[in-house]
């Protein structure tokens, strides 16, 4: 079922210039018209797959290979609350290097620092002292007792004693290109609304997609909106 097949129409004043009377109308689609998962649907965490973006993977893609319908894209897009594609869907490695050059304006750029993070620190029964990913200043410090016993880029490891205090620099510097990474990637992590969910869920969005009885009313799937060239105001 195509998204846009399922709008209703609006009945608007034409704006055409071969239009004849002032009286003279248009139908379109009514693009603001949206609808959305049913609060307990939305909140019930088994009506959900959780599901990875790979490189490439369009949503018209991965409602092929999860539906078996690639025009429940939509349905894809609704769940994750995405109402802009280009923004908001996982962009591929050629994509976002090209999205990156045109931000930030050089290759240079992109490499520059953006901010500094903290990196994280666990003492020797692995319980975390400093959480990794917290934006400091680059010049940021943390005191313990006890000693460093090993380090790499994203986890320093400390045993805990009276014997000494020690202070580190659990910093790691962040850069634009890294910021735009994670970013993407975050993206990638979706929610998929399970196959058998899918009825109830189309059933519910052609109701929603029914226009209420209003002075507007015309059907069902077609409403008016108002003219200003009739009344003159």
């Amino acid at each position: 079922m195509a998204y846009f097949q399922e709008l209703p129409n609006i009945s608007y004043p034409s704006l055409l210039p071969s239009r004849n009377k002032v009286e003279d109308r248009i139908i379109v689609k009514n693009i603001f018209k949206r609808s959305k998962l049913r609060t307990d649907v939305d909140q019930a965490v088994t009506a959900f797959d959780y599901y990875y973006v790979e490189d490439q993977q369009r949503p018209d893609v991965l409602a092929q290979d999860l539906y078996g319908d690639s025009e429940l894209d939509w349905v894809i897009l609704t769940t994750n609350n995405i109402t802009n594609i280009r923004d908001q869907w996982p962009l591929d490695s050629n994509d976002l290097h090209n999205y990156m050059l045109e931000k930030y304006g050089s290759e240079q750029n992109i490499l520059g620092i953006k901010h500094s993070e903290t990196v994280e620190v666990v003492d020797q029964f692995n319980r975390v002292l400093l959480n990794s990913g917290l934006q400091v200043d680059a010049n940021f410090s943390f005191t313990f007792s006890g000693s460093v016993t090993s380090t790499t880029g994203t986890l320093i490891k400390v045993l805990l004693n009276n014997l000494s205090s020690n202070t580190i620099n659990p910093v790691k510097s962040i850069t634009y290109y890294d910021y735009e990474v994670k970013l993407n990637e975050e993206k990638r992590k979706i929610r998929i609304l399970k196959p058998e969910y899918i009825g109830a869920f189309i059933s519910e969005h052609k109701q929603i997609m029914k226009y209420d009885k209003s002075s507007d009313y015309i059907s069902k799937r077609l409403k008016g909106t108002y003219n200003p060239r009739i009344s003159g105001v």
